[in-house]
């Protein structure tokens, strides 16, 4: 018999195992296991086999290995406020927003119950049932769900939402989603914190939208450029736009101011004979020598002169409108940075 006062040996063994567990592992999660099937779990054990270690155990030896460990990193004291529901430990040497990522993913279908909460709209889809004309039929459409009778067989006219997300599915509702085979419902293991590296990480800090982070990293990316090469600021990256960017200005001046450098002396050239064959072609053909002629002949006629300067305008146009956007990228580069 053991003494009155004293603590089983294998609760002290049991706290013992759990303490080292969370000194070895570098990340240290509690789970909600409440409503999880037995055959689900098992499922889920096989398929996160080889990525986390799944302990569980009564709430208080759980308490007692987290002081245990606490007494070397005292940080692991704040798990102690996230044993709620049915928790379990979780090990993992995989990064606290992976392993919630992981956990996410590996979420099972399972069917509504009365009262529980909808995850998400939860639609009935159109189509046949296996289910001939009868009582069914009056409950589908007290649903608001249009139905006809087809083969014999009940069938829904289209997809129609029986719920919203956040609503309380009731008891006819989910009578009617396990009928029809619609399990809108979602088990597995609600991570209701990680710990690693001195750090709790909640489930709203862990759920990243990753579509989300790359387009703000684009644009941080491109706010960053714009600053760099407007405040001339170079790096080893905006260096060679930087260098571009002065090239079409300096090509631009020389071609605006006529100077004869020699990346600007053919496109001098190339200008200054369209000019000369556009005022050539104002000329009467008396004034023309036989070159002129067969140069105008074998050009596009005078009527296409005003379009070719318009585009011309307009090429240029379009020039100042990307650095003015430059201009402007960079200002909500600065903002972004020191806003």
């Amino acid at each position: 018999m053991r003494a009155s006062g004293a603590v089983a040996k294998w609760k002290l063994e049991k706290v013992e195992e759990l303490a080292r567990l969370i000194r070895d592992y570098p990340v240290v999660g509690i789970v909600n296991m409440e409503n999880i099937p037995a055959r689900t779990l098992q499922k889920m054990r096989a398929k996160l086999r080889g990525e986390v270690l799944i302990k569980m155990s009564k709430k208080s030896i759980m308490q007692h290995a987290i002081e245990k460990a606490a007494k070397e990193e005292k940080s692991l004291a704040d798990l102690k406020d996230k044993l709620r529901g049915q928790p379990a430990f979780i090990f993992s040497k995989i990064n606290p927003f992976k392993l919630y990522k992981i956990l996410e993913e590996n979420k099972v279908p399972a069917p509504a119950k009365p009262n529980s909460i909808a995850p998400r709209d939860i639609v009935v889809p159109k189509g046949e049932t296996p289910f001939a004309p009868g009582p069914l039929l009056g409950e589908l459409q007290a649903l608001g769900i249009q139905t006809e009778i087809k083969g014999g067989k009940i069938a829904v006219k289209k997809d129609t939402v029986v719920a919203r997300a956040g609503d309380v599915i009731d008891a006819k509702l989910a009578n009617i989603l396990n009928r029809l085979g619609i399990e809108p419902m979602e088990v597995g293991l609600d991570l209701i914190a990680a710990y690693e590296a001195g750090t709790v990480f909640s489930p709203e800090v862990l759920r990243v939208d990753e579509e989300e982070v790359k387009a703000q990293l684009a644009l941080a990316y491109q706010q960053a450029v714009n600053l760099s090469i407007n405040s001339g600021f170079l790096t080893r990256e905006t260096a060679p736009l930087a260098i571009a960017k002065a090239y079409r200005e300096a090509l631009a001046l020389a071609l605006e101011a006529a100077i004869p450098e020699p990346g600007a002396v053919d496109r001098l050239l190339a200008k200054a004979h369209l000019q000369m064959l556009s005022l050539a072609s104002r000329l009467g053909d008396s004034a023309l020598d036989d070159e002129l002629r067969r140069e105008l002949s074998s050009a596009a006629p005078a009527a296409q002169e005003p379009a070719k300067k318009e585009a011309e305008e307009k090429a240029e146009e379009e020039e100042k409108k990307e650095e003015a956007e430059e201009e402007e990228e960079a200002a909500a580069g600065l903002g972004a940075l020191f806003g």
